[in-house]
């Protein structure tokens, strides 16, 4: 088993604009295979201990990328699923790296599915995990099966900007100034038991770090996220046929339904279905990884 290292580095854009990177496994060098990770909502570009240790055992090397708008990645306001692709070419570009594997939990499905469709050139495989489906998905009911604080958020998302930074507002405290022991309590709407039994001690302590860090300058990382997967992605799920897509996802998930993933496997021509009939939406994360990346690594 190799030791898993994360350093954090600020590219900053020709325009002057910020964004916060995750390099983890770096000191693996530049002929082993990197993995672009996209965060969950909220979050960062950490891409959590049993991934980055799943990772260097594999030899993989990790640029974890933080959306504008959390933690010292500058805000864009109105950005789209799809204006992410433009800051992952950037962060590639600086650091040398001509195609990568791609992986985007939660939140970070959608933004991943961008990164694959608008770099079609620098992108190997692509891995939804858990992940959400348009709001227009065909036949879907986006919010069925969600628990009770995800239909608020997104109901609070409906009504607007204003209302759902008023609702953020007063929910971010509820994640990031509590003890990892009352983590649990605070999200139990969300967490079936497969989860509940997975957020105590250090994974508790890591997830309430990563909410925390990733919403130090406040909420806005997490509002243009929820607008985002509201409105047009600006990306055509058409130009993925073919192009070594997976879908991970959780029968027992309250964050993102399982429906998300059966309509994610139908609506992109070719796309691997990894649909577990055990799991909920932490628990792909904690106990997935290995299998996620051997899986991305066969199209390699």
């Amino acid at each position: 088993m190799s030791d898993a290292t994360l350093t954090v580095k600020t590219i900053t854009l020709p325009g002057g604009r910020d964004i916060e990177v995750h390099l983890g496994n770096w000191e693996l060098g530049g002929d082993s295979p990197s993995l672009v990770f996209h965060h969950g909502t909220p979050g960062w570009g950490d891409p959590g201990r049993h991934l980055l240790q799943a990772s260097a055992d594999r030899g993989v090397r990790i640029v974890g990328i933080t959306r504008a708008g959390y933690s010292a990645s500058t805000r864009v306001p109105a950005r789209t699923v799809a204006s992410v692709a433009a800051d992952v070419e950037a962060v590639l570009d600086d650091l040398g790296i001509q195609r990568a594997l791609v992986v985007g939990v939660s939140g970070g499905g959608p933004h991943a599915l961008a990164t694959a469709a608008r770099l079609q050139e620098r992108v190997s495989a692509t891995a939804s995990v858990a992940g959400l489906a348009p709001w227009t998905a065909p036949g879907l009911d986006f919010l069925a099966g969600m628990g009770q604080g995800n239909l608020e958020e997104y109901g609070a998302a409906l009504e607007g900007e204003a209302k759902l930074l008023e609702f953020l507002e007063r929910e971010a405290p509820g994640i990031t100034q509590i003890s990892p022991d009352e983590l649990a309590v605070s999200m139990a709407s969300l967490l079936p038991d497969v989860d509940k039994r997975l957020v105590t001690g250090d994974y508790a302590a890591e997830l309430v770090q990563h909410f925390s860090r990733s919403l130090a300058p406040g909420v806005w990382g997490w509002v243009d996220d929820d607008l985002a997967f509201l409105s047009p992605w600006e990306f055509d799920l058409k130009l993925l046929s073919g192009r070594h897509v997976a879908v991970w996802q959780g029968r027992h998930d309250l964050m993102v339904p399982s429906a998300h993933g059966s309509w994610l496997v139908s609506g992109v021509e070719g796309a691997r279905s990894r649909l577990l009939p055990d799991d909920g939406h932490l628990s792909i994360v904690v106990g997935r990884a290995a299998e996620i990346l051997d899986d991305l690594l066969m199209s390699w």
